[in-house]
């Protein structure tokens, strides 16, 4: 009778801190309570399981001879100089799938939608309307010849203006229009935007790098300030200076 009456409940905690646990441990019915871990505790547990195993590098490193750490790190070295050689050859196969240009292709107004609506996600394109005749024309091209092979991720084309676009007026030439993933993003109208026979390259790659078309270092305008311009033809002449020493 005395078993059944301290019999405990399937259901009942027996960590619970009551005092029918209290006396159900004294009888050695239920095992004695779990003590609780302190935060301090805790951080000893953590402490003391780094050490440990801190220890255990040490001590396995101050077995090793000089040849044996020495053979540890080239194989780190290896380690890492193969990590950063599997890097780079992922970079240069990304840089080759879409370095896949590299020239200024001719098209007509059929190739239009194809060749530029349809160039693709994240491709940018540009494209030159032109007439041979005009000596503005006839220089941007030399230029676009130069800075596809510079930067063959960017797809440059070329059309006679009016195979393109039927009756665009030879005022509006030279035309560059700028497209990213099929969208236009700029436009240079005219020989005023595109600065009329002075126009250098550098100065192009300079405005196309502007909208991003090209990856280009050159951070300035390379044009020349006015104020340069008119320093430099006020500015003595080597001439003159020599000129005015023989008075």
């Amino acid at each position: 009778m005395q078993e059944n009456r301290y019999e405990t409940n399937k259901n009942q905690d027996p960590n619970e801190d009551t005092q029918w646990n209290d006396i159900l441990r004294s009888k050695g019915i239920i095992p004695p309570k779990e003590k609780e871990v302190t935060e301090d505790q805790l951080v000893d547990i953590v402490e003391n399981t780094i050490n440990e195993k801190t220890g255990r590098v040490v001590n396995d490193l101050e077995s090793k001879t000089l040849d044996e750490l020495d053979e540890l790190e080239d194989e780190e070295d290896e380690k890492v100089l193969l990590e950063y050689r599997q890097k780079r050859i992922a970079e240069l196969k990304e840089l080759a799938n879409k370095a896949k240009y590299g020239e200024v292709k001719e098209i007509s107004g059929e190739d239009y939608v194809q060749e530029v609506n349809n160039a693709g996600e994240d491709i940018w394109v540009v494209l030159h309307l032109y007439k041979t005749g005009i000596p503005l024309c006839t220089l941007i091209n030399q230029y676009l010849s130069s800075l596809a092979r510079k930067f063959p991720m960017t797809k440059f084309l070329k059309s006679i203006s009016t195979t393109c676009i039927p009756n665009w007026p030879d005022s509006n030439l030279p035309t560059i229009f700028i497209y990213h993933s099929g969208n236009m993003v700029k436009q240079f109208i005219g020989p005023i935007e595109l600065r009329g026979m002075k126009l250098t390259e550098a100065e192009l790659e300079w405005m196309l790098g502007q909208v991003e078309a090209v990856p280009t270092k050159i951070t300035e305008d390379p044009k020349p300030k006015v104020r340069d311009v008119l320093f430099s033809t006020l500015r003595p002449q080597k001439d003159d200076l020599e000129d005015s020493n023989d008075w």
